[in-house]
């Protein structure tokens, strides 16, 4: 009987457009609404009957849901050979490139909202960070020696303390604003430190290139951190360390609004299963409070 409801849920062009798209990308309402063009409340009701049959699954992040072609499908089963029709439909590809399009414009809105930070984000960080030393919560958890990577360096605070450690430390952001800033803090000790400017799920460095990388209060700016934590395993070399600073799981709306998260931090569960699929093993987990009674996870995993 699980075959009739698939292919109940699949007698309808709506809901064939609608899951092509979520087996591309994780995805909020208002962002299918941009892509497809319809109505929310139309589109809602097509969600919920693919996710009643178990072809889409979705999970709550504060106030937004979130929403993805399921994604423990094992090989051979009816959803994988859906998914696999209609990637070969070409007409389905005209969503594919208003998505790309959704995308685009999100990722210059953000470069615009840090580019208008920049001057004021040690401040910002400030205020959600409190009296925590992330500079000392990293540098106890990094490798000596050989090549860091600094991703989403921001305006380079972390930069000249990575170099006590490392011989090369490289900073990348994809804000040509903050950049700026981290050349004027650095001034005249930009010795042994390069500055690069890309995506965290694009990065500009080679495979293989850093012995240590870190990520600090990055992840939960991301469209996709599972895309950002797969290009991490891709730069660093077997056996090197991600240290990763972000906040835990919390329900603090004023984060989006005020702060422009789009992930309320991450549960211990959802790293473990984040880094995981990339190929990292989890070696410590250390929570502190910071502001707004929230706790940041300062997370070690080396890459197996």
């Amino acid at each position: 009987m699980t075959l009739v409801s698939y292919f109940k849920a699949l007698s309808d062009e709506t809901r064939l457009r609608l899951l092509n798209l979520l087996s591309h990308h994780e995805l909020n309402v208002n962002e299918i609404v941009s892509v497809m063009g319809m109505g929310q409340s139309r589109i809602s009701r097509h969600l919920k009957i693919l996710s009643d049959c178990g072809l889409v699954e979705y999970r709550r992040d504060g106030l937004w849901v979130f929403y993805s072609s399921r994604k423990d499908r094992t090989p051979g089963d009816v959803g994988e050979k859906i998914a696999d029709i209609l990637h070969s439909d070409t007409e389905l590809h005209r969503d594919l490139e208003g998505l790309n399009e959704v995308i685009r414009k999100q990722s210059q809105e953000k470069t615009r909202f840090f580019d208008t930070l920049a001057a004021s984000w040690d401040s910002v960080k400030g205020d959600i960070l409190g009296p925590v030393n992330i500079a000392d919560e990293v540098l106890a958890r990094i490798g000596e020696g050989g090549i860091v990577a600094d991703l989403g360096c921001g305006t380079g605070e972390l930069l000249p303390f990575l170099k006590q450690r490392a011989d090369v430390v490289i900073g990348v952001d994809k804000s040509p604003k903050m950049l700026e800033e981290a050349r004027s803090r650095l001034g005249g000790g930009m010795e042994g430190i390069e500055l690069r400017i890309g995506e965290m799920e694009h990065l500009p460095m080679r495979d293989h290139e850093a012995d240590s990388a870190v990520l600090s209060m990055v992840l939960h700016h991301l469209p996709s951190p599972r895309d950002c934590i797969g290009e991490i395993a891709r730069i660093l070399k077997k056996g090197g360390r991600l240290v990763i600073a972000d906040l835990e799981k919390h329900g603090n709306e004023l984060m989006r609004t005020k702060y422009g998260h789009r992930w309320l931090g991450f549960s211990s569960e959802e790293m473990v299963q984040l880094l995981g699929d990339a190929g990292f093993r989890m070696d410590e987990v250390k929570g502190v409070p910071v502001s707004y009674d929230l706790t940041a996870n300062i997370i070690l995993s080396v890459l197996e």
